[in-house]
């Protein structure tokens, strides 16, 4: 955290308040170790911070889909390493990390959490603050669906008012959200909650695998 970007704010007194939520740093950092591979050689876990991004990249594909990392219960490669790492304090290993992490990132508006794959590393991607006519469309759609999950964990619906609190959107603006909603549900990440409710005034949504 001592190396990662702060911003100023000064009141009464100067302070300084890291971009990126220390807890989506923890539990991030905590997955790479518990989940890496150990027999891909000449791949160590980095962690790189530049100015638009930080990234944290461990050796071995993720054992659950990068699109289910909220809601499935977690696989550890190293069960022994996982039991330490609980035992010092440092994951609770009641697959609930990435949750966390999410909602911290979601809490500051943050871009949402990129997560890549191949057949040999896992790498996830944290953006600092960005308006949203900066944000891509597929930025979008991803910040959507990740709010989709967090929402259904805690048996709830999104719907048009939750995404503009997620993404900071003025409660006059409900066209913005609407398309951002729309563009989710065309990419198959969302489906209606329930299928007789289509209006988007009234529509809630849930992710595609409920």
């Amino acid at each position: 955290m001592n190396h990662t970007p702060k911003t100023e704010i000064i009141e009464d007194i100067r302070k300084e308040i890291p971009v990126y939520p220390k807890v989506a740093i923890r539990e991030f950092v905590a997955n790479a170790f518990i989940h890496q591979d150990f027999a891909i050689d000449g791949m160590p876990i980095t962690i790189e911070i530049f100015s638009n991004r930080v990234t944290i990249t461990n050796p071995g594909a993720p054992l659950n889909d990068v699109n289910r990392l909220i809601d499935l219960p977690p696989r550890s490669r190293n069960e022994v390493l996982a039991q330490t790492m609980l035992q010092l304090g440092i994951c609770e290993r009641r697959g609930s990390g990435i949750d966390r992490a999410i909602a911290a990132i979601e809490e500051k508006r943050l871009p949402a959490v990129k997560f890549e794959k191949s057949e040999a590393h896992t790498r996830v991607i944290l953006f600092p603050p960005k308006e949203l006519k900066e944000m891509s469309k597929t930025e979008k759609f991803n910040a959507c669906y990740q709010h989709a999950c967090l929402l259904y964990e805690d048996r709830k619906e999104l719907n048009n008012q939750s995404l503009r609190h997620r993404l900071g959107i003025d409660k006059n603006n409900s066209y913005t959200a609407s398309k951002i909603i729309s563009d989710t549900f065309n990419a198959g990440l969302i489906k209606y909650a329930d299928p007789k409710i289509t209006s988007k005034k009234y529509a809630t949504y849930i992710p595609y695998y409920a």
